[in-house]
């Protein structure tokens, strides 16, 4: 007899998971539009409002507060509420909260709205990727998981695109560019609607007759008709009392693990971030004008696609670690080649690159992140390395001036060791490609 999540792993991949993954890919994309479109209001508000280089910093750094707070309170409320919930509430916020942030009169009430969609954001994305995680087959649950992550590249170059072509188009440019942020909140009725809930979280309810119902939709989907009562096996009971409640990520047999991925998080954020939010600004430091460096910046954003089209190639095959290792000390060169380029093809050749090799990286580590939970922790696992992981992504664009007295070699600099040290703590996770997820 097989458990429901048993035969969820053996169904080959359908038009129910394309449509899980798709719905859940769109709402991530959306997170990434908004996350991207700071980084060229931040450059177009320097010069309209004329913001200090520490206004700025704060700016790009608010929102990320958010989103630690997001984060950690999203992956709790994934493992009481249900992962669907959560993922529709988030994009409401985040939605409402962006469309809001268009009408702002001045950066201390366009600061406190980036808080609130930060919230939002920060919330959206553990939860999305252990939705996602818990219905991938498992032989090609990372590589799913790669490709959902892969939205973000998408969103991002939507964001590059409304960068290019709004914001510098007038005065109310960065306004528009902000109020298309509305379209979550619409999105969110969909997902609350279409998406389904997760079968483990329903079991750990004891919703038994539910995640049986949304088994039977995902093996009609394979064309399989559904199995007698009979051969069918429940899933572990919970411990009389402990329904719903999970091991702690740091008991000894998971602390090790939560280390290394609190690590890997916490390097990456600072580094991507550190880099991104900033870049249209740095490329205007060094003497272009506005509207090439959006353009330089719309070209970098392109070479995202191949790193995760190829990071979704690798991780079935190398195996979760060696592929996180690999694009992260990848991005660790492409990093500091950025920081010593000097012309204009130069500084495109290695932009391109650190876009290739760390958004590679990226959709390794959200392919890892679920894989090293049980079920009544997952959410709450993902959610604590993604909420530590803001911390970094806070501290990045305060520390960006602080660095650049010292030159862009030093900032890239910088950023490169920290990929190196997480390059370092991801070949201590323990590898799960090809295992099932835990109960």
């Amino acid at each position: 007899m097989l458990t429901r999540t048993e035969r969820l792993d053996g169904l080959p991949f359908t038009g129910k998971h394309r449509r899980l993954l798709l719905g859940s890919g769109v709402g991530w994309a959306l997170d990434a539009m908004d996350v991207g479109l700071i980084s060229f209001v931040m450059a177009a508000l320097a010069v309209q409002w004329n913001l200090s280089t520490t206004q700025l910093s704060w700016l790009g750094s608010v929102g990320f507060i958010g989103m630690a707070l997001g984060a950690a309170l999203g992956g709790l409320l994934a493992d009481r509420i249900g992962r669907r919930q959560v993922f529709a509430l988030t994009l409401l916020v985040y939605g409402i909260a962006t469309g809001a942030s268009a009408l702002a009169a001045g950066v201390g009430a366009l600061m406190a709205l980036r808080f609130v969609v930060g919230l939002g954001l920060g919330a959206e994305l553990p939860v999305a990727s252990t939705l996602v995680a818990e219905f991938a087959p498992k032989r090609i649950r990372g590589r799913v998981l790669v490709i959902l992550e892969a939205f973000w590249a998408l969103g991002w170059l939507l964001a590059a695109l409304i960068g290019y072509l709004i914001i510098p188009a007038g005065a109310d440019g960065w306004r528009w560019a902000l109020a298309l942020g509305v379209v979550p909140a619409a999105y969110a009725i969909y997902v609350r609607a279409r998406l389904p809930e997760s079968v483990r979280f329903l079991e750990t309810r004891g919703r038994a007759d539910e995640a049986e119902a949304i088994v039977a939709e995902f093996e009609a989907a394979a064309g399989r008709t559904a199995r007698p009562a009979a051969d069918r096996a429940a899933p572990p009971a919970a411990p009389e009392g402990a329904r719903g409640e999970g091991e702690s990520i740091w008991s000894a047999r998971l602390r090790a693990r939560t280390a290394a991925l609190w690590a890997v998080w916490f390097c990456i954020n600072f580094s991507y971030y550190g880099a991104f939010i900033w870049l249209p600004s740095l490329l205007v430091d060094r003497g272009f004008d506005l509207v090439r460096s959006f353009g330089y910046t719309l070209v970098i954003t392109l070479a995202q696609l191949p790193g995760y089209a190829l990071a979704a190639w690798l991780i079935e095959r190398w195996g979760r670690r060696v592929t996180l290792a690999a694009f992260l000390a990848g991005s660790a060169v492409a990093a500091a080649a950025f920081g010593f380029s000097g012309d204009v093809w130069q500084v495109i050749a290695a932009g391109c690159a650190l876009s290739f090799f760390n958004l590679g990286a990226w959709g390794a580590l959200y392919a890892i992140g679920p894989e090293l939970y049980p079920t009544a922790t997952r959410g709450s696992g993902t959610g604590s390395a993604a909420a530590f992981g803001r911390l970094a992504s806070i501290a990045a664009p305060l520390v960006v001036p602080l660095l650049l007295p010292g030159g862009q070699g030093l900032v890239f600099g910088v950023f490169a060791a920290a990929f190196v040290l997480a390059a370092a703590a991801a070949f201590t996770l323990p590898e799960r490609t090809g295992a099932a997820l835990e109960a």
